[in-house]
């Protein structure tokens, strides 16, 4: 808690008025008390980071995921009979209308106790598995998948704004089947996610431009292909320069910069009876205390009505963070933007064919240079950058041994 608030001092002194919490399994649930995991906060905690947020004029909006990304609800016994897969624990199946109201009525009902935020974020992001079970496939193939979604979704926008609330929904099953996107509460607001694609990744976009409903946007300062060997700089800056103008222009009310610790897919581990025994995130990033250069950036460019100039933006934090000259400007971002290619199956996915050899080499090169350019201030949050350098480093040498198979004697650790 106590770097919770540190975090989000900085970002109330910068301007933000808003923070979104995704507690998960750390929310410590009142009346389904076994969704809690080992990391749970106490209520006395919740309650309290809250007052410290309001205090600092931050409203702090609960996101209860309620379709998919529900592993860590449906990991549990209790909840087996209202799983759309058996052995995919990520997605409640929609047809059990009545036990998923009376469990996310609940949940939403507990989020309100703890937090006084108008807005209640109900998730429905990436239900891949959208008419997966015989009788949702039955539905799909009759009435169609927007309407099977928009049906689901629909019940949990009723229950929050029943509860006074006005829910928010990811945008990116709205944009894929967007026929029944108007059966929803004209209360919603769809949250547009970008984290540097095109506009049309999903769907048609005018069609949820047209739609009538309040918009904000969503760009992302960590998310894939990040994890902890690879930080993609580069493609979070041009996300934050490209995203945060086209909100604008598009007229969306709000936005809100994501930052994602996992991937939110998870590898479930059976035992011999072919029961759960576990469950593993299959990505994991570098904590969010080392990129408060993208947190900065970002604050940064909702201050101006112009797209960020990063290299301009660069320049301008190193100066006042580290105390670098032009020239350690410049080398900082050529270590960080320099090679951000991840390694599949031993092979470097790279547009110019570099060997994984190549790779290292690159890594190494930007860690003797995050190495060799002493901040005179800012040292400790420096070591960051030097940090990250030398995780990559060391898996890539791992990498390229476990290739060759021990025999390559080039990268010993």
């Amino acid at each position: 808690m106590p770097v919770l608030k540190t975090f989000v001092g900085q970002l109330a002194a910068n301007g933000i008025n808003t923070i979104l919490m995704e507690w998960e399994g750390t929310y410590p649930y009142a009346e389904e008390p076994v969704i809690s995991n080992r990391y749970v906060y106490s209520r006395k905690q919740i309650v309290d980071f809250i007052s410290y947020c309001h205090r600092l004029k931050l409203d702090v909006i609960p996101l209860q995921q309620s379709f998919g990304h529900l592993e860590y609800v449906l990991r549990h016994y209790k909840y087996a009979g209202i799983r759309e897969d058996a052995t995919d624990f990520s997605q409640v199946c929609p047809s059990k209308r009545e036990q998923d109201k009376r469990l996310f009525t609940r949940l939403y009902k507990d989020m309100i106790l703890t937090h006084n935020s108008p807005y209640i974020h109900i998730g429905g992001d990436e239900t891949h598995l959208l008419g997966h079970c015989e009788i949702c496939q039955r539905e799909a193939e009759e009435v169609g998948l927007s309407r099977v979604y928009f049906d689901y979704i629909k019940m949990l926008c009723d229950i929050v704004v029943s509860l006074g609330k006005r829910p928010l929904v990811w945008a990116d099953m709205a944009l894929k089947y967007p026929e029944y996107i108007h059966e929803l509460p004209k209360q919603t607001i769809f949250v547009d996610w970008n984290y540097g694609w095109s506009e049309n990744k999903f769907g048609d976009h005018e069609k949820l431009i047209n739609s009538g409903y309040e918009i904000w946007g969503a760009p992302a300062i960590r998310s894939d292909p990040d994890d902890y060997y690879l930080t993609d700089w580069y493609r979070h800056f041009k996300n934050i320069k490209d995203f945060v103008p086209e909100c604008r222009l598009m007229g969306y009310e709000g936005i809100i910069m994501t930052s994602w610790s996992t991937s939110g897919v998870y590898s479930p581990i059976f035992n011999a009876d072919n029961d759960l025994a576990d469950l593993y995130p299959v990505r994991h990033v570098y904590p969010i205390s080392g990129f408060e250069l993208l947190a900065s950036a970002f604050m940064t460019s909702l201050k101006d009505t112009s797209a960020l100039v990063i290299d301009d933006f660069i320049n301008s934090y190193c100066r006042k963070t580290y105390d670098f000259n032009a020239e350690q400007a410049i080398i900082f971002k050529k270590a960080l933007f320099k090679t951000p290619y991840k390694v599949v199956q031993g092979k470097v996915l790279s547009p110019v064919g570099m060997t994984i050899g190549q790779l290292i080499d690159s890594a190494t090169w930007s860690a003797n240079i995050l190495r060799s350019i002493i901040p005179k201030k800012g040292k400790k949050g420096f070591q960051h950058y030097v940090l990250m350098a030398d995780i990559r480093v060391f898996y890539l040498k791992v990498t390229a041994i476990r290739c060759h198979g021990g025999k390559d004697h080039s990268y010993r650790l």
